[in-house]
């Protein structure tokens, strides 16, 4: 029988192993992982299990294995049995071969469960915010958001980013400009999409009425704006590293 709170005697005891951290191209060369999608430095899918029950319960599961494995992702359990997984290594700001390792062990779980997948169902959303004076500006922002400075991605990096402590609104970036602006709009919306969904996103997008403004970085990105020249980037992981 389970031992009441407390009365471990025996905690299980984990090597604190830092692990390298993956570029998104070198992650994809070694890690075949069909059921999930690299988003800005993780790796996230949706699965769908036939109610809400049975999503709560593979949710357990999924708690259980990240016990485990001492590496435990961001869960979300939404109705009416839509549960959505994101996995990264925090003490590396990054991707590394635990994550694929744990991905891989979730997707067996899913597997044995039958439920489906929405690999390219994920989204991230990020607010742009063009500015001339980076530090000046971030606190603001910080401070109505309630959010925390982000860890820059290298040592000596700026911190040009503020994010939900939670992990649930999306991250506020700040863009060093040379010169102001006036003549444009200050703050632009980046969508991140799964890279084999970002082309129908683009022709939805130009469907709708809207226009590209710039493809030059494609397939990091895409510049596009709506029919009242409002812009919004679309991103994937490609040829960013």
């Amino acid at each position: 029988m389970p031992l009441a709170r407390g009365l471990l005697t025996h905690a299980p005891v984990y090597r604190c192993v830092v692990p390298d951290r993956l570029s998104s191209s070198e992650f994809t060369r070694r890690h075949d992982l069909p059921d999930w999608r690299i988003l800005l430095r993780s790796v996230e899918a949706w699965f769908v299990a036939p109610s809400f029950s049975d999503a709560a319960t593979f949710v357990d599961e999924v708690a259980q294995a990240a016990d485990a494995a001492n590496h435990h992702p961001d869960v979300d359990l939404r109705y009416p049995g839509r549960v959505h997984i994101l996995i990264t290594s925090h003490d590396v700001n990054g991707l590394s071969d635990r994550d694929a390792d744990l991905a891989a062990r979730i997707s067996e779980l899913a597997t044995a469960r039958g439920l489906a997948v929405e690999p390219r169902a994920s989204t991230r959303m990020e607010v742009a915010i063009d500015v001339m004076d980076m530090d000046a500006v971030r606190p603001f922002w910080a401070a109505v958001l309630g959010y925390e400075d982000e860890p820059p991605f290298a040592d000596g990096d700026p911190v040009d980013a503020v994010s939900d402590p939670a992990r649930i609104g999306p991250a506020f970036w700040f863009q060093q400009m040379d010169e102001p602006r006036p003549e444009r709009n200050r703050i632009h919306i980046d969508v991140t999409v799964p890279s084999d969904e970002v082309d129908a996103r683009v022709e939805a997008a130009l469907a709708a009425g809207g226009t590209v403004v710039s493809d030059a970085a494609a397939r990091a990105f895409w510049v596009l704006a709506d029919p009242e020249g409002n812009e919004a980037c679309l991103c994937t992981w490609e040829d960013r590293d």
